[in-house]
């Protein structure tokens, strides 16, 4: 297994890629202080990230949760002396859905035989994020500023990208995902491209060539432009079947074969659009 290091995107700005679920982990370094964005799956994970911080900086760290999936946030615990930044709909998911995702995540890993693993994560303190934004948000990194940014719905109700302007840097969270499809479980398919889209209209943004997702490489503008094409199309279909009366998951399905999706991302696209819709 090849060793996990920070790999530098732009001065100051690092992207750390973990085998484990490709999920990649930020920092942003200024000459005050430095961000790291999302802290991994459990207390250890957090540990092994922090320290890997300290390999780069020993400023201050403030860290953001990019949204409340366990993967994103379950290593809060490692960083619970600094300020950590969340949208506020982030502390409503985690609470009521923070046991439920570590129970599966237990089953699974018991059930693929990392025992080890499993023990680590039933024993990780849930620590939710204090510093909670409902709205675009700067930070002042010294000499560096970063933006929290908000765009509508998507992977789920409240995730905040994270845009590094001056390093023309874009830290997407799960709203983008390169190798895999979007993961749709608690998503908004009918507003996710919208929402992309908006992103990528922000002043913050508009510029930004590099694209950090949440899980996978490192891409450009024209990645992100394509997959939201592809959330678009799929958006239109979905309305159309719906419009016409046509409410069965298979028929959703159906009609968006063909626009580079897997069955099982369309399915679970379909039974979130049924559950949401009016």
């Amino acid at each position: 297994m090849a060793e996990v290091t920070w790999r530098s995107v732009a001065p100051g700005v690092f992207v750390r890629r973990h085998e484990e679920l490709k999920l990649n982990c930020g920092l942003v370094v200024g000459q005050e202080r430095a961000l790291v964005i999302d802290t991994r799956s459990y207390h250890e994970h957090g540990l092994e990230l922090l320290a890997a911080v300290r390999e780069i900086t020993d400023l201050e760290i403030v860290v953001v949760n990019t949204h409340a999936h366990y993967d994103h946030c379950f290593g809060n615990s490692a960083f619970r002396d600094s300020q950590i930044y969340a949208h506020v709909g982030l502390v409503d998911d985690l609470l009521r859905t923070g046991e439920h995702q570590r129970e599966q995540v237990v089953e699974h890993l018991r059930a693929t035989d990392r025992e080890e693993m499993a023990r680590m994560m039933e024993e990780t303190e849930l620590v939710p994020p204090f510093y909670l934004v409902e709205e675009d948000t700067v930070l002042d990194l010294g000499g560096r500023t970063v933006e929290l940014l908000w765009s509508g719905r998507g992977h789920t109700d409240h995730d905040l990208a994270v845009a590094v302007p001056d390093a023309h840097v874009v830290f997407a969270g799960d709203l983008v995902e390169e190798g895999a499809d979007p993961a749709m479980e608690d998503s908004y398919p009918l507003e996710w491209a919208a929402t992309l889209r908006t992103l990528l209209a922000r002043p913050a943004a508009e510029l930004c060539d590099l694209w950090v997702p949440g899980h996978g490489r490192v891409v450009d503008r024209a990645f992100v432009e394509a997959q939201c094409a592809q959330l678009t199309q799929m958006a239109e279909r979905f309305t159309e079947v719906l419009d016409g009366g046509l409410a069965g998951v298979d028929a959703l399905v159906s009609a968006c074969r063909g626009l580079g999706l897997e069955d099982q991302t369309l399915r679970d696209a379909s039974l979130r659009a049924l559950e949401l819709r009016p």
